[in-house]
């Protein structure tokens, strides 16, 4: 691998990792480094409850042959402190600490930093398996118009417990391009791991569709080369009201109208329904019910029971939340 030299332009505290520091005369923190086979970017925003786990999932790789970029979005809780002190217990961990700007700017920051050939995506509430990345790199050197490749997930919830396997992930090039178009979700993004030169082809991140920002890349990737999932389970994706799923659902059905619209014209394509997608899902009860039912279909009683007696705590009027609970508690 080659040795560069990498100089922090801001001050010392900005970029860790690399090898034990060396200081320039000015102050500058000089690190000697060896490009990795993949950069790992990961945002995080006043994540110190599951950040440690995020980041063992990380080192605890099969492969690796890494770097793990963390973009710290200015944030307020201990996230920071985490960060740093892996870094200085692990050469392969870099943290730029940047104010608060959005996902969207701390995952381009993350990419200009990254040295490998390969971006992998990684949120810092998730895990991944540790054999994520070795078959990962297996299928793209196997794969070459293959472009960004994703993996299957487990659906856990804030505490851990499984949920259920994610039933609408799609696993070949024209089934995932056609989910995304249909608003489907066919792809999780932490799960995917894209070569660097077809996501500065595409046009990387685009401030403009922040909360769909991954749906946007996934759309204009598929038009530089294929798109693919592998079917393992490779990644645990952690459900919890506080993500953005859950707290921006009505920009990103605004945001989903104006892409689609985009989309279409660039592709040529006649422009399909203009309607915006509608959730059944409109209080805590209910998100706590469909992780219930979720989970009572795969069979993850414990958890069914947990999620169904939080909905009926949320609305102990309604009389779905009771139904839930009783068939969870029957088992069926």
């Amino acid at each position: 691998m080659s040795k560069t030299v990498q100089k922090c332009p801001i001050c010392p505290a900005v970029v860790v990792g690399g090898t034990e520091p060396v200081y320039s005369a000015a102050g500058y923190r000089i690190i000697v480094i060896s490009s990795p086979a993949i950069s790992v970017v990961m945002p995080v925003y006043n994540a110190q409850r599951y950040l440690g786990l995020a980041i063992d999932s990380i080192l605890d790789q099969t492969f690796g042959d890494l770097e793990l970029i963390a973009v710290d979005d200015g944030s307020r809780d201990q996230s920071l402190a985490i960060l740093n002190g892996y870094a200085q217990k692990d050469q392969r961990v870099r943290v730029i600490s940047r104010p608060n700007t959005g996902i969207v700017g701390a995952l381009n920051d993350g990419i200009a930093a990254a040295r490998a050939p390969l971006i992998a995506r990684m949120d810092s509430d998730d895990l991944s398996l540790p054999q994520r990345f070795e078959k990962q790199v297996a299928f793209l050197e196997q794969h070459p118009e293959c472009v960004l490749l994703g993996t299957q997930v487990l659906l856990i919830d804030d505490e851990g417990a499984p949920i259920r396997i994610k039933s609408e992930t799609k696993f070949d090039h024209e089934q995932i391009d056609h989910a995304h178009l249909h608003r489907s979700w066919p792809m999780v993004h932490p799960t995917v791991m894209m070569r660097k030169a077809a996501l500065e082809a595409a046009g990387g991140y685009r401030e403009r569709y922040k909360w769909l920002e991954d749906l946007d890349l996934f759309l204009r990737m598929a038009e530089v080369g294929k798109l693919a999932n592998l079917p393992e389970v490779l990644l645990h994706y952690r459900m919890h009201l506080s993500s953005v799923c859950h707290t921006h659902k009505d920009e990103q059905a605004e945001l989903r109208v104006k892409l689609y619209a985009e989309t279409w014209q660039r592709r040529g394509l006649p422009q399909g329904d203009m309607t915006p997608p509608t959730s059944s899902i409109k209080t805590e009860s209910d998100q706590h019910r469909l992780w219930a039912w979720w989970a009572l279909q795969d069979g993850n009683l414990s958890t069914a029971r947990k999620h169904a007696f939080r909905s009926v705590r949320k609305a102990p009027f309604h009389k779905e939340s009771w139904r839930v609970l009783a068939c969870a508690i029957r088992g069926r």
